[in-house]
């Protein structure tokens, strides 16, 4: 079992930064991806970033290219995300899930695990 718990949500204005975390524990693999994915209200979650096992590898939802960046930290389990210029249309609940058999993928479906969600409000 893995246990994923987000963290680094909160309130920011429009222009600034947040760096949200997700620590996993539980069951060690040999390589896996992480992902984070958003939901706003009233539609549906939807990708943001992902990076493979070393880091070095990562994808970006086009929204976000240039103002978000994923990161990890192998040795404490741990992936983030910077994100900087935040737009009021950033805000959402923020999950963060690990795919087990690694790979870069965008949909939600490709994943294995998923962290209970850390809300970013974004105000003008």
């Amino acid at each position: 079992q893995v246990q994923l718990v987000e963290s680094g949500g909160g309130l920011v204005q429009a222009g600034g930064s947040l760096r949200l975390s997700c620590a996993a524990s539980g069951r060690t693999f040999s390589s896996y991806a992480m992902g984070w994915f958003r939901q706003a209200p009233g539609k549906e979650r939807e990708f943001v970033a992902a990076c493979g096992w070393s880091g070095g590898s990562t994808s970006y939802a086009d929204s976000v290219k240039g103002r978000f960046t994923i990161s990890r930290d192998i040795a404490k389990n741990t992936v983030y995300l910077q994100m900087n210029s935040l737009k009021r249309e950033d805000a959402a609940v923020y999950y963060c899930a690990i795919r087990i058999r690694g790979g870069l993928f965008t949909l939600e479906g490709a994943y294995d695990y998923w962290g209970q969600g850390t809300q970013v409000t974004v105000s003008s």
